[in-house]
């Protein structure tokens, strides 16, 4: 750092005391955060589970010296959110528009982005801590990017309960100054000023203390070529970003917007969990074979090695082995085994019990993780018995949809707004006050044995209950205009008068020995 730049830095130290420059402790500090800073302090508890961040274990020993040591933990939350986001969402869903174009240019831009693969790892932090946000952005070379932030990175500003229409997101990065870590914290608001105006402004905080927001910076300290602020004026209609919360009440603040994560309601027994697996895994370590000798059997003389002097106490044990320990008794002492049964029974019986607790408050059907002592089930049993997994499924699937269609409508804003890009062209044409109209299959290949759907429902098909479009929408992922051209062509590609066909057979694809036995 120069000797110019070191002047700055205690001009605005001295400044942000003055109160001339503008200074944050926390982000929930700025007064245009409308959210409680309690609810943030929750996420950072959320976050600790997650990662397996977790106190030590403070103990007395034999001889009544507090110690501590490191808690032998058993992860849940991540075990929990890992296996929810799997069955939520996976690489098998599609997601399509019935506007060709739109579908197209959408498709692409999911692609580019590795979206599918991308969403389920976040989705998994979103289970985990509550909620996640992400916005379409537009690079260097002109291409629509995705960038993700977490509960604890996304702040609403002025909203409700049922909608955040303005937010602000906080990203953080760490540079090297005069051989001190610099924390460096960028904030981008996203506002409405009126119904038409939308206004876009970046600001740059520098601390050098890790839990500190810090004093506002220049933006070209680390960004040279951002905007301080961008207004658009009529140009766009929805917000550019996208907000996923976990479904169910917020019952810790019932006026808050964020979501609540697996562990908010499920910290006590997440704790009995961990620590009967910190018990059981240190109660193994302590009763592993022990054996006591007389002292004097572990004394060996003075001369050892390749030395000439004859050994007082030549060696009795395995230079290797570590069962043996010395005790001081009296003359007639013996070798005693000291080694204690451990209570491995009692210790599965009790995690067992904690983890269908814990099977119960985070909505998973019983023996999602404790053991039942059965073998393998056939996917009927699965079906049936994962029927508390699947409703809870169910109710996050709603919560994606709508995630998904916010996210769009943002990319399609993005992309229909010419000052995005460098060369100033639109990369599509979109109207956000027209119906979107996106449709979003969802794999249901854990929960549902699809050879038997296919075939259950090409019988109402045939028996005139389903209509040949529902069935290919539904088993094929087709958006209602694709399902029409594939009737179409089918139709098209039929002689006429031929057996074969669709009147005859009921079959959407034309082929008579689709579910045939």
């Amino acid at each position: 750092m120069s000797f110019f730049s070191t002047l700055r830095n205690i001009f605005r130290k001295g400044g942000a005391k003055l109160g001339m420059v503008k200074s944050l402790n926390k982000i929930t500090d700025d007064d245009r955060v409308a959210i409680d800073p309690d609810e943030y302090e929750r996420i950072q508890m959320a976050k600790s589970y997650y990662r397996d961040d977790l106190p030590n274990i403070w103990f007395r020993n034999s001889y009544g010296e507090r110690r501590r040591r490191s808690m032998n933990t058993l992860n849940v939350t991540k075990l929990a959110s890992k296996r929810l986001a799997s069955i939520i969402f996976n690489e098998q869903c599609e997601v399509s528009l019935d506007d060709n174009e739109l579908d197209k240019f959408m498709k692409q831009v999911i692609d580019d982005n590795h979206f599918n693969l991308q969403f389920e790892q976040h989705l998994e932090t979103a289970v985990a801590l509550g909620g996640l946000a992400a916005r379409p952005y537009v690079d260097d070379q002109n291409n629509i990017r995705i960038a993700w932030a977490n509960a604890d990175q996304f702040y609403p500003l002025h909203t409700n309960t049922d909608n955040i229409s303005e937010c602000v997101f906080a990203s953080r990065s760490t540079r090297i100054e005069n051989k001190q870590t610099v924390y460096y914290t960028l904030l981008e608001f996203h506002q409405w000023n009126g119904p038409d105006k939308y206004i876009i402004t970046n600001e740059l905080y520098r601390s050098t203390e890790r839990n500190v927001v810090g004093e506002q910076v220049p933006l070209e300290t680390l960004y040279p070529s951002l905007q301080e602020q961008v207004e658009f004026n009529g140009i766009i209609k929805k917000p550019l970003f996208a907000y996923f919360k976990t479904p169910g009440a917020n019952n810790q603040d019932l006026d808050s917007p964020l979501g609540m994560g697996i562990v908010d309601n499920s910290k006590n027994i997440i704790d009995a969990i961990n620590h009967t697996h910190d018990a059981f895994v240190h109660e193994i370590r302590m009763g592993k074979r022990r054996i006591a000798v007389p002292a004097e059997m572990l004394r060996p003389g003075t001369s050892f090695g390749n030395n000439e002097t004859t050994e007082t106490h030549p060696r009795m044990f395995d230079a290797d082995m570590d069962v043996y320990e010395q005790f001081y008794g009296t003359d007639d002492m013996k070798i005693t085994d000291l080694t204690s049964d451990i209570r491995a029974d009692q210790y599965k019986s009790s995690i067992d019990y904690f983890l269908r607790e814990f099977e119960e408050q985070t909505g998973f059907s019983a023996g999602t993780f404790s053991f039942d002592g059965q073998g393998v089930k056939t996917a009927t049993e699965v079906v049936s018995e994962n029927s508390t997994t699947y409703q809870t499924r169910s109710s996050y699937l709603t919560q994606v949809e709508l995630f998904l269609n916010q996210l769009v409508t943002a990319i399609l804003e993005v992309a229909n707004t010419p000052e995005f890009f460098t060369d100033h062209q639109a990369r599509c044409s979109f109207n956000a006050d027209d119906d979107l109209k996106l449709s979003v299959h969802f794999d249901d290949g854990v929960f549902i044995d699809k050879d038997k759907q296919r075939s259950d429902e090409l019988a109402l098909v045939s028996a005139g209950v389903m209509p040949k479009k529902e069935y290919l929408i539904r088993n094929f992922g087709l958006s209602e205009q694709e399902a029409e051209q594939w009737m179409n062509e089918v139709q098209s590609e039929q002689p006429e008068g031929s057996f074969n066909s669709t009147e005859e057979t009921e079959d959407p694809t034309g082929d008579d020995d689709v579910g045939a036995d």
